[in-house]
This record gives C-alpha cells, structure tokens and sequence, in this order.
C-alpha cells in the first residue's frame, strides 16, 4: 500500500507537469520565469558558469531556506534524504550520518561536502567525521546545491555526488533574522543573522547558531552542546567581487549506535521493556569516568580518563576567499581557504548480541580456572562492587560493548584557480573552462578501544563477572571494574598529503536547445606517514583476566609513502524541444585513490575504486510544475567491500574479511512537483534500483558465491517521498499546513542476505503562521510512531547476518518528537 501511494504521488507529479501547460504559455515571460519554482532555480555547482536548472544537462537538486522550513529536517542527512537518488540513514545523531549516492556502495565516501564550491576538508571522509560535522545548516545557508552523478567527478574529487551550501552574503538592504526552536526531546537551539552594508560596494553577513539538546534517545547526559559561526565580508568590483570568509565550529554531538531490539534465544520476544525502542541506548552514565589502560613503546603502563558524553567534540576554524571577475571574454575564478581543527571522540559501539548469563560465564569458566585455580562457579555484581546482579531478574541476558576513545587533528589548504571563454564558431558556440585545483592536507589519530560487559538495558550498568571458590570466596574476576578487555585495539599514526588536479570542460552548443558537454579531471597524490607498531601483552594486573590480551606500542613505527593518481571525466548531450520539455545523456567515469589514512594504518587494504556511471534524463518543466525523470546505470569495478569483524575472543576488531568484486546499481529516479492552484503544492521523490554485488572473491575461505547477485547490503530496492503544502492567507496571516510521507524499502544487514532489515514508512506534519515579520511553526516527526531499523550489527552481521530472517540488533529511527519555532525577520 506504502509503495502504491508513492507511486501515484509521483505519477500525478507527472501529470501536472503536463496538463497546465495551456494556462501557463499564455503567461508573460518576465511573469511565467518568476512562477517556475524549482526548475526556475539559477545554478552553479558542476557547470561552467551560473544557468537555470532546466538548462543544465544533469542531475541537481536547489534546496531553499523555505524548503528546509518545510521539510524541518532532524539533521543534515534527513534534508539530503528527500531528493531523489539520496538514500541516507539519519538516526546516529546530529552528524556522522549515512549518506549514499545511487546505490553507490559507501557510507559517504562518494560525496563532496562543499561551501561556496569548494571543500574545507580536501577527503569526504576524515577521522571519525565527515563534511557534515565541519559544515552545519543554519540560517548562514542561503540555499544549497546537490548534483548527483553527471559532472561530479570533474569538479570535484571522490565525487559521486557533490553537497554545496551557498552562504549568506550582504547587499545594500540591510536584513536578518533570529530564531528559537524549542523541541520536546529537550531541544533549545537559538539561529541568527544579520547582513547589509558596509560601505560602498562592500557587504557583510554573519550568523550561526548555539544548542543545547538532551537527546533523540536517554543517554543520561546531554546529547548536543555548542555551535557555529560564519562570517563574509564580500566588496563588488565593476567586473566582478571578492569575498572573505570565516567559519568556526565547537559543538559536541554524541553517537547513537545500534541496540538489541529482540532476544536472540527467541526471536520472537520483544527486549522493549528492557532497552527502549524509541528511547533506550548503550550509552550511559556509567560510561562518564573510564580508565583507559595500555603499555606505552617503552614498555610502562599509561592511564587516563575518558568521558563518553564528551561524544564527537570538533573543533574547527575555516578561512577563505573568493574572487570572480570578467576581463572581456574571459571569466576567471579563484578560491582558496584553509581549515584546521581537532576532533575528540567517544563513543560505546555495539558488538556481539546479548547472550544468556548462564552461558556467557561458562565460556569464561576454563579460563578462570586456570588463572584463579578451582572454580566453583561465576556470578555477576554491580561493576567494582560485591553488589550481587542476577541477569535472569530482568532479561536473563547480559551484553558486551565497545568503549571507543580517539583524538584526531587535521588541517587542509586548498586552492581552486578557472578560466573560462565562451566563444561563437562556424558550428555554434564554445564554453570552455580549464582549471587547476590543489590541497595541501594531513591527519593524525591516537586511537584506544577497550570492551565492557554491561546489562541488557536502556543506561545499562556496567557488570563484573566474578570467580568464587566451593566456600563461596571470590578468587578473581573475569572482568576488572566492568572491563572484559584493557586496549584491545590500539594505534596512532600521522599523515601528510598533497594533490594537484587539472580539469577542463566544453560546452558546445551546436544550434539553439542543442549541447554537448565533455570534461575531464587528472589527480596525482602524494602521501607520507606513519603508523606505531603494536603487540600483545599483559598489564600484570592480578586477579582479573581483562589486561591479559592487550595490545602494546613496541616504540618502533613503520613509514609509508604512496603515490595514486586518477583520471575521470564526463560526456554528456542535452536537446530542449522547447523551455518546457528536454531529455539529455551521460556517461560518467570516476576514480577514488585510497585515502591519506592508508599510509597511517597497519596492513590496510588498498585499492583504487573505478565506478563507470550512465544516466539519461526527461525534463519536463511547466509553470510551477515540473518533473525530472532519470535512468541512471553504475558499475562498480573493483568494489572493496572488505570489512574488520569483530572476534569475541580477543575482544579486537581484527578479523579481516576480505571481498573484492564488482556492484551493479541500475535503476530510475523521479523528482516532481505538482502546483496546480496558488494554494496547493505537491513534492514527490521516488528512486527504484536494483543494487546488486558480481564476481566477488574472498582470499580467507569465506564463500564469494553466497553473494552473488544479491542486494547491496544495506541497500533498499524503493524509496520516497511525499511532501503536500497547503498555502493561504486569512486574517492577514500567510498560513502553510504541511505533510511528509517517507517510505524506505526492505533492505539487508549482511552480505549473504540472510536477515533483512524490514521496511517502513513514517508521517511527519506541520503548521507555520507568519505576520509583520514574525513567523510561529509546530512541527512533527514520525506521528504514528512507526518502527524501523538503518542498520545492523556491522561489527559481527556484515557477512552471514544475525542467524534470524528479520534483524534483532540494530539502529531504531527515532520516535515522535515535536518542536516548536518561533522566528523574527527584518
């Protein structure tokens, strides 16, 4: 039914873009290009210089300030989700969300996150973080651009898909805006800006934001603290303008990670009233003051304290500029900035699922035997207590957990310098653009993880595992005040980069309506750096077995060099019948090196992803309505789908599975809008693929075969979208009542499908009041408290799933959760 009512929200798209076509030709021009919303929308990100969006031979998207007030995203990834051939996964918390391209088989790696055109962190993907931590949505955003396929791989690297926030800038009429939300989640975020003049012919903006959030689920602490600023001073020259920039971020965010949702000895029993569906999380309190313990390289023992509310804490400061100006024929672009920042993360990952307390401590009971001598059985207490904990008074079930501690700093200089001419020939006309780009950038990272054993509950306690004698005298622990495993994985390492590319890209218009396109982009990297040498060892802690298997620095290092380069490039044709109906063709190459971290890593697997990408394209484009409908092809060859399992007897994410083969995504996206009347608007996104993996091979014995043909993991064959609005005024009051319909398909946690990730649909609504300036909105998310799950257990499902059909570990969308905004323009 879900998908029945997608499908026609898309198809009466369809025919809205056709049926007004009467009533809106007899429109002046001036008039008609001012009623033509979205496909009316001006453009820059992936073209030569600024065009319509109908004019453009590729996939792009323009999301406005008054789009995201109706869409009233929960994050970043929830905006980016509602465009067709987006499918992303929002439920980790503010940032460090999902974000997939096509099908293309990354968590992000593919896509570009830019401001103003151009990164402020060279790679997609940092230490732990990626664009949407360093780049947050605020009322500093103007508008945003997403490309999604086409000439990405030309204009930017990694590039599947290309993210661009264009940014506030000043002009002669001074404006701004202040916004409070409140949510009942616990939210209290306060948004600003201010622009205008500065003088003559010069202009500023600033704004930013500050929040303050307890959280989507009960951690027991704060969930997001902090904020942003943005600033830009921009002067106009006659022939163009220069514009300064600054950025600065210090905001925390916690990470939620997956829960177990059933009980593994019966699939059928709900652990809802023990870990909360739409509440509950492993993170806890309990987790405010860990000790982390490890052997430094000269052999002594190191401790510190860590915090997990501390969550993701990045701090950033990005500085830039600008230039544009136009010499006769020519136009010529430079932009440069440079970001430097730190990033210190806590976090308590998921491992194995729970297990029945009697049989998880017999599992332990050789092994204490030998260490403690004869042991009469094993019991649980309250972690660092003699507090006797029975599993089988709550679930019967106890769980392990993985306390992840890592502090990263990254800096990132990069330059991007065009030229471009547009001139006329015997056959049409040229634009032609060439360009260099270049980026001076580098990480490092200390990285520490220990395990826990904890309770099967939402704040669970962290528990010890105790070995007692026939007398009843506790002999020692399994476990040392809650830890099963001091430093089961330990690394630091540090790395330096730098690229140049040259890229260059013709537009060729042969006769009016008529255009090819062709571009092409050449990479070479350099990377340098260092990775510190470990090595079994004990801590020498007495009476416990949790410092027996650690990992150690040995005070050697390994240095590495490597040196990747790629070439892609873009060949497209477009043919407009008309300025309301056109269809267009590309083909697509793209190359991804591996990243800088490489050459920080021990034994990475290495390997330079080629994806070749086809789509074509219909646009039609009437009036208010329009509709985009695009067949889109990729073939992915090699496909590193290799992964670190978690292996529960060293408690280290060390068991490498490696799969090398190939992904085949083939499938079609619709983008519509329906405006029938002045008052009423319907928006509808929908993408059907068929993300399939071939000719995969494994060296470590696992079957290759099992995989073949089947769904991408983590991959829906169907998702999307419905947005209707209703528009009026009374009382002199403009009012918006608004609706979302989200739909995500059957999708799987394992690479063999054997347990499925089950589909789901939730409902959203609002209302926004505005008057005199000042603007009230009421919005909701997931009214009907619908369930669904983004993900598995990756630590131990990825390759056979979780011996059940349906999953019973994994990350839970979020509940209902309702806020209230309050806004004041001028």
């Amino acid at each position: 039914m879900f998908k029945t009512i997608l499908a026609t929200g898309t198809a009466l798209a369809a025919f809205s873009a056709i049926s007004p076509v009467h009533a809106q030709d007899s429109l002046p021009a001036a008039e008609s290009a001012a009623a033509e919303g979205g496909s009316g929308d001006i453009i820059v990100t992936g073209s030569t210089r600024a065009q319509r969006r109908f004019d453009v031979s590729y996939a792009i998207n323009t999301i406005s300030s008054e789009d995201v007030e109706k869409i009233a995203p929960v994050n970043f990834a929830d905006l980016i989700g509602q465009l067709p051939g987006f499918q992303t996964e929002i439920t980790g918390g503010e940032v460090q969300n999902i974000y997939r391209i096509r099908g293309l088989p990354n968590d992000g790696g593919f896509v570009s996150f830019q401001q103003d055109g151009l990164p402020l962190f060279h790679e997609n993907d940092g230490v732990f973080f990626r664009g949407d931590a360093i780049l947050k949505q605020d009322l500093m955003t103007d508008h945003v651009e997403v490309v999604r396929g086409g000439p990405a791989p030309v204009y930017a690297s990694y590039s599947g898909a290309i993210i661009n926030a264009i940014t506030v800038t000043g002009s002669d009429t001074p404006r701004g805006k202040a916004q409070l939300t409140l949510g009942d989640t616990g939210l209290y975020r306060l948004d600003a800006y201010q622009a205008g003049p500065l003088g003559k012919d010069t202009y500023y903006a600033i704004g930013g934001f500050i929040r303050y959030h307890d959280g989507y689920r009960d951690n027991g602490f704060p969930n997001d603290k902090g904020g942003q600023i943005r600033a830009n001073i921009k002067h106009d020259f006659d022939n163009g303008s220069i514009k300064l920039n600054l950025n600065y971020v210090n905001d925390h965010n916690v990470f939620y990670l997956p829960i177990p949702t059933a009980d593994p000895r019966d699939p059928g029993v709900s652990l809802d009233k023990y870990i909360d569906y739409f509440d509950g999380t492993m993170n806890s309190p309990a987790l405010r003051n860990v000790n982390l313990m490890y052997r430094d390289g000269a052999g002594q023992i190191q401790s510190r304290t860590s915090d997990l509310s501390d969550g993701r804490h990045m701090q950033m400061v990005n500085f830039g500029a600008q230039y544009e100006g136009e010499f006769g024929e020519w136009l010529v672009s430079a932009k440069a900035g440079y970001t430097q920042g730190k990033l210190d993360f806590t976090a308590f990952y998921s491992t194995t699922n729970p297990a029945d307390g009697n049989s998880f401590a017999a599992s332990y009971l050789a092994r204490a035997t030998t260490a403690f001598g004869a042991v009469s059985r094993l019991g649980y207490v309250l972690a660092g207590t003699n507090t006797v904990y029975d599993p089988y008074s709550a679930s019967g079930l106890v769980m392990q957990g993985q306390y992840r501690d890592i502090h990263s700093k990254f800096y990132s200089g990069q330059a991007n310098l065009s030229v471009a001419r547009k001139f006329e020939t015997g056959i049409g006309s040229h634009d032609i653009k060439l360009g260099v780009y270049g980026s001076l950038y580098g990480e490092s990272s200390r990285t520490l993880y220990q395990n826990y054993l904890i309770e099967v509950a939402g704040k669970p306690r962290t528990l010890d595992l105790v070995a007692y004698n026939a007398a009843g005298v506790e002999l020692g622990r399994v476990t040392d005040n809650g830890v099963l495993n001091y430093a089961a994985t330990l690394n630091r390492g540090d790395s330096d980069a730098k690229m140049f590319a040259l890229y260059a890209n013709d537009t060729w218009e042969i006769i009016p309506g008529l255009r090819i396109d062709a571009g092409i982009r050449h990479e070479r990297y350099s990377y340098k750096g260092w990775a510190a040498l470990t090595t079994a060892a004990n801590l020498g802690k007495v009476n416990t077995l949790a410092d027996d298997s650690t990992r150690a620095f040995t005070g050697a290092i390994i240095n590495q060099t490597r040196k990747p380069d790629v070439t892609n490039w873009t060949v497209g044709a477009n043919y407009d019948f008309s300025s309301h109906i056109g269809i267009y063709g590309r083909a697509s190459h793209l190359e991804t090196p591996p990243n800088v971290q490489t050459v920080m890593s021990i034994n990475p697997t290495v390997i330079t992803t080629k994806a070749d990408q086809f789509e074509a394209g219909l646009k039609l484009a009437f009036g208010r309505s329009y509709l985009y409908v695009t067949g889109f092809y990729t073939n992915f060859d090699p496909l590193n789908a290799s992964f670190l399992a978690y292996d529960p007897t060293t408690g280290r994410n060390d068991v490498n599975v490696p799969f090398i083969g190939e992904a085949q995504v083939k499938g079609v996206e619709f983008d519509g809008s329906l405006s029938v009347t002045p008052w009423f608007t319907l928006n509808g996104a929908l993408t059907i693929s068929d993300p399939k993996y071939k000719n995969f091979e494994s060296a470590t014995g696992a079957d290759p075969e099992q995989a073949e043909g089947n769904q991408i993991v983590r991959q829906p064959k169907i998702y999307g979208n419905i947005r209707p609005s209703f528009d009026f005024e009374t009382a002199g009051t403009d009012i918006s009542v608004y609706g979302r319909y989200t739909y995500m398909g059957k999708r799987f946690v394992d690479l063999y499908n054997n347990t499925a990730l089950p589909a789901y649909g939730t409902v959203g609504a609002g209302v926004t009041a505005r008057r005199d300036g000042w603007q009230m909105q009421i919005v909701a998310d997931n009214l009907f408290n619908a369930h669904g799950l983004t993900e598995g257990n990756t630590r131990t499902d990825s390759l056979s799933g979780q011996g059940s059909a349906e999953a019973i570990y994994g990350r839970p969308i979020f509940g209902r959760n309702v806020r209230f905004v309050i806004s004041k323009s001028w």
